[in-house]
């Protein structure tokens, strides 16, 4: 049966034996993963490789293979350990609420990592981290009175707007450090462009929108995520009072 798993699978579910070589002492796979982590959350995702690792952690690159086979896998195996688990149940508090702690505890998670939200999803929840966030989203709405069905649709929406804006915001700091300036530096010069480029006969309602000072107001961190998140909530609340 162990055959049938993913090596990636079976290692982070524990039920992979190494070879009959015994591994270096003090090695192992939690310590491999941790080090590949902590490469890519402070040079990024792509500085991240097998000989790297074992530079970090002092050991032979072939001493790595005992336990993660390839990159690839390795990668996988960080992103669950990346994910951590999720945020601690609340009985009693309803779905809508339950569900908002999740997305919440979802978007600390991109925050911590956001190397991991630019990993293309290769498959469904299989790795322990992914299937406890699964578990307790499922838990999370387990009164809302959605089908089963219903109820990953609904996972899946919130999961990927969380992903979505993790990966947006990740770009836009990336852009503001590449111009060499502040945020609100980079942010004030985007009207004066399009002031400039725009003719506000051919562009009105853009002209109406700068005019307005969107752009001199200083948003909190969390504005356009709370927005976003509340309106999705908003919309799953009216399918979940129309059961």
């Amino acid at each position: 049966m162990d055959d049938e798993l993913p090596a990636a699978v079976a290692a982070a579910w524990g039920v992979r034996a190494h070879p009959g070589k015994g591994p270096k002492p003090g090695l192992s796979l939690e310590r491999i993963v941790a080090a590949a982590v902590k490469i890519a959350s402070r040079d990024g995702l792509d500085a991240v490789s097998m000989s790297r690792v074992a530079a970090e952690l002092g050991a032979s690159t072939m001493s790595l293979y005992r336990y993660v086979n390839a990159k690839d896998e390795l990668v996988k195996l960080m992103i669950d350990a990346a994910w951590g688990p999720p945020p601690d149940d609340e009985p009693g508090v309803g779905w809508r609420a339950a569900l908002s702690r999740w997305a919440w505890g979802m978007r600390t998670a991109f925050r911590r990592h956001p190397w991991a939200a630019r990993v293309p999803i290769t498959g469904l929840p299989v790795l322990p981290n992914e299937v406890a966030w699964f578990e307790q989203a499922l838990a999370d709405l387990d009164d809302s009175g959605l089908a089963e069905a219903e109820k990953a649709s609904v996972i899946m929406l919130v999961s990927g707007y969380v992903r979505t804006l993790a990966t947006l915001e990740a770009d836009l700091e990336a852009a503001v450090r590449a111009a060499g300036v502040t945020p609100d530096e980079w942010m004030a010069a985007y009207p004066r462009i399009l002031t400039t480029l725009a003719d506000p006969a051919r562009y009105p309602a853009l002209t109406k929108f700068i005019a307005a000072g969107v752009f001199d107001q200083a948003d909190e961190p969390d504005t356009e995520f709370i927005f976003g998140l509340e309106r999705i909530l908003d919309g799953i609340e009216v399918l979940v009072s129309s059961r």
